[in-house]
């Protein structure tokens, strides 16, 4: 669903839409493969969106993410890094994705509670036998007692 243009908005669900000009970027230089090319261009990409100060989700969606992603949040923010391709533009474009992805899970909306159920009367009753018998099992091993 992320654009495959950086520098676009990015289009979290059909009701939430994250303009770009929420989006910070940095850039720095990757490690890893790419030989020469490493060590030349600021290929590693982070980027930063302000979960906690954004005004583009809606207030009950908004504190569904802070709570789902606390312990991936600095300073209210989401920091996304990617330096797993050799060019800026790839990087930036598989951090948009992930960035993506992660609020889509942090959004979607909980599992519906668990009814709680009752054992079945034949389980209770197959359960007992067979602690009765592990019991007479272990019984036998014992010597007899003084």
């Amino acid at each position: 669903m992320a654009p495959e243009r950086p520098g676009t908005d990015l289009r979290v669900s059909p009701a939430v839409l994250i303009p770009v000009a929420e989006l910070r970027w940095r850039f720095s230089r990757s490690s890893g493969p790419g030989g020469q090319n490493v060590n030349t261009t600021d290929s590693r990409v982070e980027l930063v969106f302000d979960l906690a100060g954004s005004p583009s989700l809606p207030p009950a969606l908004k504190a569904r993410a802070l709570q789902r992603l606390e312990a991936r949040l600095v300073d209210g923010a989401v920091v996304i890094a990617a330096s797993e391709h050799r060019s800026q533009w790839a990087n930036r474009v598989a951090a948009q994705r992930r960035l993506v992805e992660l609020l889509q899970g942090a959004l979607r909306p909980p599992p519906p509670p668990r009814r709680p159920t009752r054992r079945t009367r034949g389980s209770v009753e197959r359960r007992l036998v067979a602690k009765k018998q592990r019991s007479a099992l272990k019984a036998q091993r014992r010597g007899p007692s003084d």
